[in-house]
């Protein structure tokens, strides 16, 4: 049977917070502890703390770059995929799983919640995160109503979210 695929999305190094940090580490662990496998972009912030946690826990971890660069990614990542292709790689992050956690971000990170909403992907925002995620927890992104993102705590219940909608 396929592993489940769950992205962490959210703020690059550039703008995360010790919070947000905090938060996506959390996340990555419950990813690990479950037997999932964590998909994300590959660089800094919250993909890296994320890619810890889920390192730290026995987990395994894709990181699907913009750059064309091994190099890129960050240290926690055992599977890169370097893509060459910038901001695009955010439509793959998003069509390459079950769901997807957001843990604050910007613009970026507003693109991968929008494909995810149009492909309907369970999408969980982790509150007091920051940036989209407390922006768009609760909320739907259009007057469509293709699918809420739901709002979390806590990262196991997150996690479990996913796991239960993909099933």
């Amino acid at each position: 049977m396929r592993k489940t695929q769950i992205a962490v999305i959210g703020y690059n190094e550039d703008w995360c917070t010790d919070i947000a940090k905090k938060i996506a580490y959390e996340v990555g662990k419950e990813i690990a502890i479950s037997g999932s496998v964590l998909i994300c972009g590959g660089l800094g912030g919250v993909m890296e703390a994320s890619c810890k946690g889920a390192k730290e826990n026995s987990g395994l971890t894709i990181g699907i770059l913009p750059q064309g660069e091994f190099e890129s990614a960050n240290k926690f990542c055992d599977v890169v995929i370097p893509t060459g292709i910038g901001f695009s790689r955010n439509f793959i992050v998003a069509t390459s799983v079950d769901g997807i956690i957001i843990v604050g971000g910007g613009v970026g990170t507003l693109i991968e919640i929008s494909v995810g909403y149009m492909l309907k992907k369970r999408m969980i925002a982790m509150t007091g995160s920051g940036g989209i995620a407390d922006e768009y927890g609760g909320k739907y992104m259009d007057e469509r109503k293709r699918i809420k993102i739901l709002k979390r705590k806590n990262a196991n219940k997150a996690v479990q979210d996913i796991i239960k909608a993909k099933i």
